[in-house]
């Protein structure tokens, strides 16, 4: 994968966010023209929402999405957007989901989020010590800890 950055009008920035979530009873709904009406939803969706979807899979009982947000988007707004209005639509589409699903919930509730990246915590904690430690004489420095 090419490392690239994308640009605001004033900040520079690579979030990438590996998302997962399960269909309710993980119920193996996401089949044919069910699982393409989602692909459909989730691409719609991100692009609405500026989030970059980089991979991403429909599997018969879940959801498998690495995407780039904006620094302005917050993750569980983004998952409430992409879990809310999928299945709205899909119970709206598919007649025999809203049966299955009489309460209206398509999803389980909760999801599975991680940040993904080039540079690890410790890799981050080795900069920050060696920043102080350049520092520390030329003038006022102090750790925040």
């Amino acid at each position: 994968m090419v490392n690239h950055y994308r640009k605001s009008s004033h900040s520079v920035f690579r979030i990438e966010i590996h998302l997962v979530w399960v269909t309710k009873y993980r119920y193996k709904v996401l089949r044919g023209d069910v699982a393409h009406r989602s692909r459909e939803l989730i691409r719609r969706i991100c692009t609405e929402e500026n989030a970059e979807i980089l991979s991403g899979v429909v599997s018969k009982d879940h959801i498998h999405l690495l995407v780039s947000i904006d620094p302005s988007t917050s993750i569980s707004k983004l998952v409430q957007y992409l879990k809310g209005k999928t299945s709205r639509k899909l119970q709206q589409d598919f007649p025999h989901l809203k049966k299955r699903y009489w309460g209206q919930h398509l999803w389980a509730r909760g999801y599975f989020a991680v940040s993904t990246g080039n540079v690890s915590s410790k890799m981050i904690e080795a900069y920050i010590s060696h920043h102080f430690e350049e520092e520390e004489e030329e003038k006022d420095v102090f750790r925040v800890e």
